[in-house]
């Protein structure tokens, strides 16, 4: 399936680590859509619904033969007897909670509720969402095996009736990925965070895998988590906690190699994934229109080879030995 080369993910216009309202999540979606991206990205997971909802709203207005949408299974959501502020990070969201369910029925269940949720009568992507995350715990084999015995089915009979095109995981782990490819039918996988401007090595096997069963990436995360936007300091983080000290001297070095060829840390940081050949889309998120379009005008420029030469002979990036 071709993807165009910058998506939207929409977990920030749920109310990721601070409230969004309507409003603005409007104004970030309308600057997407007019910045020519048309790909977007969501998950139940995402304000326990809010994303889903206030992406299915502005894309029922869209000729649905333009846009392009995925979404995510694996978790299920039900009706919360009381009201959170603040729930896994999310401020505000929907009266929802949520379990996991990687199993056949459970994964069925989940696409109608996304179905419902959205309003729309198209998702073209489903991604199994943080199967292997080392937050299951004991439960970890639990839902491995779900998946297997029945989950991956689901999604198979889902594509071959045409419900949806193409069917993945959507994880912050390489593992799990390495695991599955062969064992089940896998055309693409949202990779946060494992592909960046800080860590390439631990993708490595992977992209073997996915060249050997002919599946492509999307990278989501190119900032880790914040400190290739902002730089080195006492409030960057690095994998959502603040960046030990050895992160943020590697940061600073690269920063100051950025700086030689008069390229920003964020902008090296959006472009750097996009050179490979097994991305297949590089995926943003903001809940903020003018960071949108300034992201945008980053991944627009030209960064120059040098850049990235310097930064491999300094020891800063390691380039793939295929």
């Amino acid at each position: 399936m071709l993807l165009p080369q910058v998506s939207l993910g929409t977990a920030n216009i749920a109310g990721m680590y601070s409230t969004v309202s309507r409003e603005q999540a409007d104004e970030v979606l309308q600057a997407a859509w007019n910045a020519g991206i048309r790909y977007f990205d969501t998950a139940p997971h995402y304000g326990h619904g809010l994303s889903e909802r206030r992406i299915g709203d502005f894309l029922r207005e869209k000729n649905p033969d333009e846009w392009i949408l995925s979404t995510k299974v694996g978790r299920i959501l039900k009706p919360s007897v009381e009201i959170h502020s603040e729930i896994s990070g999310f401020k505000n969201p929907l009266s929802f909670d949520q379990h996991f369910d990687f199993s056949y029925d459970g994964i069925m269940r989940s696409v109608e509720d996304s179905f419902q949720r959205l309003g729309l009568n198209k998702i073209d992507v489903l991604f199994v969402h943080d199967l292997g995350d080392i937050g299951h715990g004991s439960n970890k084999q639990i839902y491995y095996d779900q998946f297997e015995d029945g989950g991956h089915k689901a999604l198979s009979e889902l594509k071959s009736q045409g419900v949806i095109k193409a069917m993945g995981l959507g994880v912050n782990q390489t593992d799990i990925c390495e695991y599955l490819l062969g064992k089940v039918e896998i055309d693409l996988i949202l990779l946060a965070g494992r592909y960046t401007l800080l860590e390439q090595e631990q993708a490595f096997p992977l992209f073997q895998k996915c060249r050997e069963y002919d599946a492509k990436l999307v990278i989501g995360g190119v900032f880790n988590s914040g400190i290739l936007a902002t730089g080195p300091g006492p409030n960057a983080h690095f994998d959502y906690e603040v960046a030990p000290k050895q992160i943020q001297q590697r940061v600073a070095a690269i920063m100051e190699i950025c700086k030689k060829h008069k390229i920003t840390l964020p902008a090296a940081a959006l472009n750097f994934p996009k050179k490979h050949e097994l991305v297949a889309s590089i995926l943003i998120g903001t809940a903020k229109a003018s960071s949108l379009t300034r992201n945008m005008d980053m991944l627009e420029q030209r960064i120059p080879d040098a850049l990235w030469d310097d930064l491999t002979k300094a020891g800063l990036i390691v380039n793939e030995d295929v």
